[in-house]
């Protein structure tokens, strides 16, 4: 055994400590050497694995830059490693759960083991040295272990209800009931806000700000984080992107993080359905600036959904504050608990993110692409039927 551990503790200084490719080499070429050397070889993937979650790091976090930055092998095998390497803890943190499930789901059917042992253990080491090179970033929850199990309930039904509307609205082929069902899932998620906040406030609950990632993915991630942005904005949140990693922290109180999360998502895929659409009638039309037609198109969907969802959101606010006054002493207005709630996200994401920078954002030059993406984004309406009158 001690002979085994000497070639591995070579093999690794040479890998992730050595010269480039050549570094590499050598210790693929040791490892390949040793055949009882794969115990070891994943046991020290592992390790790597639990240095990232202390670290800050998830699961969705580190499959998403080692697709990035590497191929599909090494993406399948970070996926079975952290499958591994989490089922050791009782409990896991929040959104764990999700995406553990998530890991690999859209990978093609599982490839053969290299058969050359060389090959499988360059995979290996190559996975191992991005691990090794992660910085420490800013933690959205504990990491696995140190967490306090809560209660095992299931989702709560507002949330599946708005899965259901939402999943209808991106399946549909007519504008008019996407809109419809957008907008109900928006109201949904406005009125269990709002809830929620007031509840908190009559029993004095000490409920804090969390955070949560959200990923942002190329292409054209600059006008993803403008739409997430947003939509986290009008969700009484804060998001702070990341570009080098392709994430943004959302910031913000779990009700409105969930409302983020699950209508992001879902304007984002109705989003890009549009722009397909026009874009095939573009290119029927004889034009050819596919690039940036799409730029252009989600820039200006991006722009046009976050005035919407302003509105929508100081409409829906004015409205449960007048409902309050009519009530009279019997009903809290929601005015101040949301404004200290506002307090409170702004404080917790200035205390993880003490400095940011602005970006400017450059390539939106093409006429149609923003007419069209600004007809998709009053085609994905949020403000909810009936609820006063239509956002122009």
């Amino acid at each position: 055994m001690g002979s085994t551990d000497s070639v591995i503790d070579d093999a690794f200084a040479a890998a992730l400590y050595g010269d480039g490719d050549e570094g590499l080499d050598t210790g693929a070429s040791l490892l390949a050497a040793a055949p009882g050397s794969d115990a070891e070889l994943r046991r020290r993937g592992e390790e790597y694995l639990g240095r990232a979650w202390r670290g800050g790091w998830q699961p969705a976090d580190v499959v998403r830059l080692v697709r990035h930055d590497l191929e599909e092998p090494h993406v399948r095998l970070a996926a079975d490693l952290i499958r591994a390497e989490t089922r050791a803890y009782a409990h896991l943190p929040p959104r764990w759960t999700e995406q553990l499930a998530g890991l690999g789901r859209d990978l093609g059917p599982e490839a053969v083991r290299p058969r050359d042992r060389f090959s499988y253990a360059t995979t290996h080491l190559q996975l191992y040295r991005l691990l090794l090179r992660l910085p420490p970033i800013e933690p959205v929850g504990p990491p696995p272990g140190e967490s306090v199990p809560g209660p095992v309930e299931g989702e709560p039904r507002m949330l599946t209800r708005v899965r259901a509307l939402l999943a209808k609205a991106e399946a549909t082929g007519y504008p008019e009931e996407a809109e419809a069902l957008t907008a109900k899932a928006q109201e949904l998620m406005a009125r269990h806000s709002l809830d929620e906040a007031l509840l908190a406030a009559r029993t004095h609950a000490k409920d804090v700000p969390g955070a949560c990632r959200v990923g942002v993915d190329a292409p054209y991630e600059t006008a993803k984080a403008i739409l997430l942005d947003s939509v986290a904005a009008a969700n009484h949140c804060r998001a702070v992107w990341n570009e080098a990693f392709g994430f943004s922290t959302v910031v913000g109180f779990e009700p409105d993080l969930e409302a983020v999360e699950l209508l992001y998502t879902s304007l984002l895929v109705q989003g890009t359905a549009a722009m397909t659409k026009a874009e095939a009638g573009q290119r029927a039309a004889g034009r050819k600036r596919t690039k940036t037609f799409r730029q252009t198109f989600l820039l200006a969907y991006a722009h046009r959904i976050g005035a919407r969802l302003a509105r929508a959101g100081e409409h829906a606010v004015k409205e449960a504050a007048e409902a309050a006054g009519a009530a009279g002493g019997s009903a809290a207005s929601p005015l101040p608990v949301l404004a200290a709630r506002d307090v409170a996200v702004a404080g917790r994401a200035e205390r993880m993110f003490p400095e940011t920078t602005t970006t400017r954002v450059r390539g939106a030059t093409d006429g149609e692409g923003w007419a069209h993406g600004t007809a998709a984004a009053d085609r994905a309406h949020v403000t909810p039927r009936g609820r006063g009158p239509a956002l122009p």
